[in-house]
């Protein structure tokens, strides 16, 4: 066969030549004496086509890795500062020991020894604290703080950087346990109040 695809065989007047496959109408031809005369024989052969009964398209909306199958809960979605900390990698006790079977892992290290590592750390932290006082603006009305907890306006903003130290308080803002967060709240509200006034007097 050559590059083209062409090929040659060795035939007598009478014999069949079939040509299949799964993209062509199978093909019977049968060798003639004139056949044998031409230097080229070429034969036209005619595309299979399959009918489809019905063909029906839906919209999916929420097509995901989940629901293909592939995996079995949804991944962890990463904030920017997350991702930042996830890629400068930690230095761990075990990475020397890793050097006989090919090396160690340098990222960590290195971030390590500039500082870097504990830097991303701090601006994770600060990131989901930026998280929570939307989360506590978006699910509270600034009222609600003035008027049935008596915290001063001016007093609002550093009650919320005071309550989100509370790990509880935390939990029930992230499940938006309104309730919960509520009875917090005021418990909280009564320590920052004396706060205010111990700092007043």
């Amino acid at each position: 066969m050559s590059v083209n695809g062409d090929y040659s065989m060795f035939v007598k007047v009478g014999d069949t030549i079939q040509f299949s496959s799964i993209q062509i109408e199978t093909k019977k031809v049968i060798i003639q004496e004139s056949d044998l005369a031409k230097s080229l024989f070429v034969s036209s052969l005619n595309p299979k086509v399959i009918a489809l009964d019905e063909v029906e398209v839906k919209e999916y909306k929420n097509i995901n890795a989940v629901s293909l199958g592939i995996l079995d809960k949804p991944a962890k979605k990463y904030t920017p500062a997350e991702r930042k900390l996830r890629t400068a990698g930690e230095f761990h006790w075990y990475y020397p020991l890793l050097i006989p079977l090919g090396g160690m892992p340098t990222d960590g290290l290195i971030n390590s020894i500039s500082g870097r590592t504990a830097m991303l750390k701090k601006e994770l932290e600060v990131e989901k604290k930026e998280m929570l006082l939307k989360k506590i603006e978006y699910q509270f009305d600034p009222e609600y703080f003035t008027i049935n907890l008596k915290i001063p306006q001016e007093y609002v903003k550093g009650f919320w950087y005071y309550a989100i130290q509370e790990p509880k308080l935390v939990n029930e803002i992230n499940t938006k346990n309104k309730n919960m967060a509520r009875l917090i709240f005021t418990d909280l509200a009564i320590k920052y109040l004396e706060l205010i006034e111990n700092e007043t007097n």
